[in-house]
């Protein structure tokens, strides 16, 4: 009987893990994001802003950063990406340029800072508070920098035609340039992201809360807030109530067996 408690309890824990399982098992891949949590970043790695000025990343990251991978002229989820970046930092609870900022890197090398001056014009006319022009930097370098960084954060790419081929999400780094947190997708809300740059101002690493949240929470993209998944919290109750049934079952026919026993 116990075997059998121990089978279901393991078949069980897998179903909860699988999301993490598949996640695991495509670590590594050529298009992709394999989380580095708890890497630093290099500070000597180069680039330009869009002054056209060379600017060390430990020149750059100086607090709690949020950190996009995309490029200027991508037709896919990058302009999403970024106009999603603008709303939410328009609207998070902290001060830009004091609390946080925020940094975009070009993956590609051939685009140059007038490229970059241009967007970053363009998405800084689109906030409604006050945002220093300071606060979000965008910065273009060559496939040297560009590459190390990106496997350094675990950001993984490939060229195909003249397009790249690309994850979605943010990252958030910490002053001291270490990785704290990854956000996926293209969708951001307030929440996820004042977590992610105060976990990155403390240095912590805690993706376990996250993946908590995220079983027991269904996030949804219109309202932009998290609801309860009832469907999976109901179902974990009732295996939990199936488990303890079983137990219960296993010691009430072991006591019975022992009361018979000293009849």
């Amino acid at each position: 009987m116990l075997k059998i408690i121990g089978h279901l309890i393991f078949i069980i824990l897998l179903i909860f893990a699988y999301p993490s399982i598949t996640y695991s098992e495509k670590n590594h891949v050529e298009i992709g994001i394999d989380e580095h949590l708890g890497s630093f970043l290099n500070g000597n790695l180069e680039f330009k802003n869009s002054d056209g000025a060379k600017v060390k990343l430990s020149e750059v990251i100086t607090k709690p950063t949020l950190l996009a991978f995309v490029y200027f002229k991508c037709p896919g989820i990058c302009n999403n990406t970024l106009t999603e970046l603008a709303w939410v930092v328009d609207r998070v609870e902290l001060e830009p340029g004091t609390d946080f900022q925020v940094l975009t890197i070009s993956i590609d090398h051939n685009e140059n800072s007038e490229i970059s001056a241009q967007s970053k014009k363009d998405f800084l006319s689109t906030l409604q508070r006050k945002f220093p022009e300071s606060a979000w930097t965008f910065l273009t370098g060559d496939s040297i920098n560009i590459s190390y960084i990106t496997n350094e954060a675990g950001f993984y790419f490939k060229k195909e035609g003249k397009q790249y081929l690309h994850p979605g999400g943010i990252i958030s780094v910490s002053p001291e340039r270490k990785i704290s947190r990854y956000i996926f997708g293209s969708d951001f809300n307030q929440f996820d992201v004042k977590m992610a740059l105060l976990d990155a101002k403390a240095g912590k690493t805690n993706p376990t809360v996250a993946k908590l949240l995220q079983f027991c929470f269904s996030y949804n993209p219109e309202g932009r807030n998290y609801t309860l998944n009832i469907t999976r919290i109901f179902g974990s109750i009732t295996l939990l109530g199936v488990f303890g049934f079983i137990a219960y079952l296993f010691i009430s026919k072991k006591k019975n067996h022992k009361k018979l026993k000293n009849v």
